[in-house]
């Protein structure tokens, strides 16, 4: 993993991250465009993670944090890249991000019908919490 490198995303990865959320990510979002990404990296410059390897985008997660409460969307690792301890140490550095903002507990969104994803949350220490469901009203047309 010694040449795996983690950083924040900037303006002039925009493009390449929504094209790789096409190949490596599951489901899509209505924020998945150039400007919500831009808004996004505008707003909170270290909320979105990128890990290269030579170069490479092979894995991203956002690690968004309100104040409140901090948030994951959109861990996701390249196909070809899977199962090396990418999305591991991704998480583990949207982590250390929270615990120095202040944050108590970390919250993932999760896809009920992504069974690989399930998975890999439940092996880095994540459970659903049954009692909640997620309410949701699109603010666009």
């Amino acid at each position: 993993m010694d040449d795996l490198r983690i950083r924040a995303a900037v303006a002039a990865d925009i493009d390449a991250v929504l094209a790789f959320w096409k190949a490596a990510a599951e489901g899509t979002s209505i924020s998945d465009d150039g400007a919500g990404v831009a808004r996004l990296v505008a707003r909170d410059p270290e909320a979105l993670l990128l890990a290269e390897r030579e170069g490479e985008l092979v894995g991203t997660v956002i690690a968004g944090f309100d104040g409140w409460r901090c948030h994951l969307y959109r861990l996701a690792v390249h196909p070809d890249h899977r199962r090396r301890g990418i999305g591991g140490a991704l998480l583990a550095a949207a982590e250390e991000r929270f615990v120095r903002l202040g944050g108590r507990r970390a919250d993932a969104m999760v896809l009920d019908r992504n069974a690989p994803a399930q998975a890999a949350w439940r092996a880095a220490a994540y459970g659903p919490e049954e009692q909640w469901t997620r309410w949701v009203k699109p603010l666009t047309g």
